[in-house]
């Protein structure tokens, strides 16, 4: 019995140690990825413009060929909208809120599993007969504290997805 008692008041210390730190955690988080494309920015903003365009090369959409996808608003560019409905990868929705054409494309990324939305963009610097492709997402998890445990680790969860995405993006600009 006095077994028990002790494990329950461990049990109950390490739930609100967990709950405690993670009040005392950031809400917000940072995921960015940089890689150098033979291309030119021109090449690589239209296949990232376009959000039909990210079935060619978006890790998420290799992973589940399958997802249920809907398209709204003009065809790329801002106002551009694709939402998504995956067993594997989850549901979401993705509008391109700012459009430089061929420098930047902005983005807000909402997740109904979680009620959060992300911010980010990506970043095309001509380099000579190349381009450098920064992909960034910013996100607060809000005040629940399990969420913003998991914004310590959304660069290692998240992080290689952006690579895997920027590397298949490499791929398919520098096709002839």
């Amino acid at each position: 019995m006095k077994a028990l008692k002790v494990l329950l008041i461990a049990i109950v210390a390490l739930l609100a140690l967990c709950l405690g730190g993670g009040l005392m955690l950031s809400p917000k988080f940072t995921v960015s990825r940089t890689l150098t494309i033979n291309a030119a920015p021109e090449k690589i903003y239209a296949l990232i413009a376009d959000p039909r365009g990210w079935q060619q090369w978006s890790a998420w959409n290799r992973r589940d060929p399958g997802m249920a996808i809907e398209y709204s608003g003009p065809a790329s560019g801002a106002g551009a909208v694709w939402a998504w409905k995956s067993k594997s990868q989850g549901d979401g929705r993705m509008r391109f809120t700012s459009a430089e054409p061929p420098k930047r494309l902005g983005y807000d990324l909402f997740f109904p599993d979680f009620g959060t939305t992300s911010t980010g963009d990506f970043r095309l610097d001509a380099n000579g007969g190349a381009t450098q492709v920064t992909w960034t997402m910013n996100g607060d998890m809000g005040s629940n504290p399990v969420y913003r445990w998991m914004g310590l680790f959304m660069d290692k969860m998240v992080g290689p997805d952006f690579d895997a995405g920027l590397t298949n993006l490499k791929a398919l600009a520098e096709r002839p």
